[in-house]
């Protein structure tokens, strides 16, 4: 076995050639590195130290506030009027407003029975509600399944309006425009929005409508999700707790104190008058749902959030369906912040510190510095530091301030505590596609205006594994591989092993779980599989 040396194996050839590149890129890095690399290694240190104390003000603000609504009991009964709605024997069903529920969908063939059942059986005077069904299908056969099942509840005795486009102009956005233009909505006070995954209880008109009817200035109220399939795999667990932050802290300091907050698309009611004068409908972003909210709250409007009222709903459980969702959710907000910014500065309907609080807090802090700071620093300029020891990172900003970030954002929900480092992970991974997409929103670059409908599964996935496994199916490289979470994974896991060998922390164990998640995401094994029937 002696006689079998690298000398042996290769020719002296190679080995030189390869001795001679070594020392070259040797020569380079000592090169570029002390005038170029460390400097603006420094800079970046230095620049994502200022974003991470910004996103940490600003979760202790939310944090501190939530604490005092909680304290102070500043529930929504005590802040506005509120009374149950009650029969009038001179007037009849005429006491109680027109309201319209509108489900907006797209060849929803898993759900659509779900929806549309839940809507129709909403408790509410039957001659004082209209059920719109929006479809927006491609698919002929899921549009005669949706027409077929509002037939059904029409003949039933329920006031059900099925209505279709020659085309999709403008997404979900154009749908509930259109949907707004027939002339039996002219009648209607309220509208009720509930994507095709939405499951509202029968009562919630009982608990929602009250409200917007006895307090004038407010537009909208807004319900919580609930999510149904949240124990299903463990990605749809780390959606669960990052939403639960959103609902149980932003929403609610955003209701409590300035009476604002992005409108969640879905499981509200808004008041029919505040969505026209806000300008209704428009489908210059992606988030038709937060420009809508903005626009109205510019116009003085307030909105009211309702934690206690949750709509049951669906979580995208495939990864595929997930990454679509977060680019939408991601892009379309800095592609809004792009094209507002300056209509909220010269707005001249709200005070000053209102608009402080949409620019600042709402857009730059939540919806850009928040997705980028994450991944900037956390899996590129922080493993960085490991090559380059020159630039160090204080201890506060690489330990101290991510971990009561990470806490703060874990409140939301406690069962799933104990998956905070998964949960870690798994955001650190979803930071890439996110930065991605709120870089193409800021630019409005080819991807800004991209609309890929959530894949909803329902019970299609039970119906699945019920049935005998069907064959094996074909192994598709561009639906399963990922390149940049493995180019990223690589990156990490080659920063491990360096420190490894010449570091002088423990830094390596990290990197090594965080490689570890981007390469099984870069595989594609996470979330839910659903075999091909």
């Amino acid at each position: 076995m002696d006689r079998f040396t690298s000398t042996t194996i290769l020719p002296d050839s190679f080995q030189g050639a390869r001795d001679d590149i070594s020392m070259q890129l040797g020569i380079i890095w000592a090169q570029i590195k002390a005038p170029l690399i460390v400097p603006l290694l420094r800079l970046s240190v230095v620049l994502c130290l200022i974003m991470s104390l910004l996103l940490f003000i600003e979760r202790v603000y939310m944090g501190v506030v939530i604490v005092l609504v909680k304290l102070f009991g500043r529930k929504p009964h005590k802040r506005y009027n509120w009374e149950p709605m009650k029969d009038d024997v001179e007037l009849g069903n005429s006491a109680y407003p027109m309201v319209l529920v509108q489900i907006p969908m797209y060849n929803e063939r898993e759900v659509y029975q779900l929806s549309i059942g839940a809507a129709c059986g909403l408790s509410w005077p039957s001659d004082r509600i209209i059920i719109q069904v929006l479809d927006d299908s491609t698919d002929p056969t899921i549009k005669d399944l949706v027409e077929l099942e509002c037939q059904r509840w029409a003949s039933k005795g329920i006031n059900i309006k099925y209505e279709i486009r020659d085309n999709r102009k403008g997404y979900k956005a154009g749908a509930l425009k259109e949907g707004m233009k027939h002339s039996y909505v002219k009648q209607c006070d309220y509208v009720a929005i509930f994507d095709a995954d939405f499951q509202p209880e029968p009562d919630f008109l009982w608990r929602t409508i009250p409200f917007l009817v006895q307090n004038p200035q407010l537009a909208l109220v807004q319900s919580r999700w609930k999510f149904v399939n949240s124990d299903e795999c463990l990605m749809t667990r780390m959606q669960e707790m990052s939403l639960d932050y959103h609902f149980t802290v932003e929403q609610e300091v955003g209701s409590s104190t300035y009476a604002f907050f992005g409108f969640n698309g879905t499981a509200g009611v808004w008041r029919i008058a505040a969505l026209n004068e806000a300008g209704g409908w428009k489908d210059r972003t992606t988030v038709e749902d937060m420009d809508l909210a903005v626009r109205a709250s510019l116009k003085g409007w307030k909105f009211l959030y309702l934690g206690s009222v949750k709509v049951k709903n669906e979580l995208p459980s495939t990864f595929k369906a997930y990454r679509y969702q977060q680019h939408r959710w991601s892009c379309g907000p800095a592609n809004l912040f792009r094209k507002m910014v300056l209509e909220i500065i010269r707005n001249k309907k709200v005070t000053l510190w209102k608009k402080v609080h949409v620019i600042y807090s709402f857009f730059f802090v939540r919806k850009i510095i928040a997705h980028i700071n994450t991944f900037v620093f956390y899996c590129i300029v922080l493993p960085a530091t490991v090559v380059v020891p020159e630039v160090a990172v204080p201890k506060w900003g690489a330990v101290y301030i991510p971990s009561i970030i990470t806490l703060l954002n874990a409140v939301g929900t406690p069962r799933s505590l104990h998956l905070l480092v998964f949960w870690i992970l798994f955001e650190n991974v979803m930071s890439l596609h996110r930065t991605k997409a709120t870089i193409i929103g800021l630019l409005e670059a080819s991807r800004s205006n991209e609309w890929i409908v959530t894949e909803k599964l329902g019970d299609a996935l039970k119906a699945k594994a019920s049935t005998k496994a069907p064959r094996r199916p074909r192994f598709r490289i561009g639906e399963r591989l990922h390149l940049l979470e493995l180019g990223v994974g690589a990156y990490l896991f080659f920063i491990g092993c360096y420190d490894v060998f010449f570091g002088k922390n423990h830094f390596y164990i990290f990197l090594y779980m965080q490689a570890t998640a981007f390469f099984i995401m870069g595989f594609g094994y996470v979330g839910t599989f659903v075999p091909s029937s």
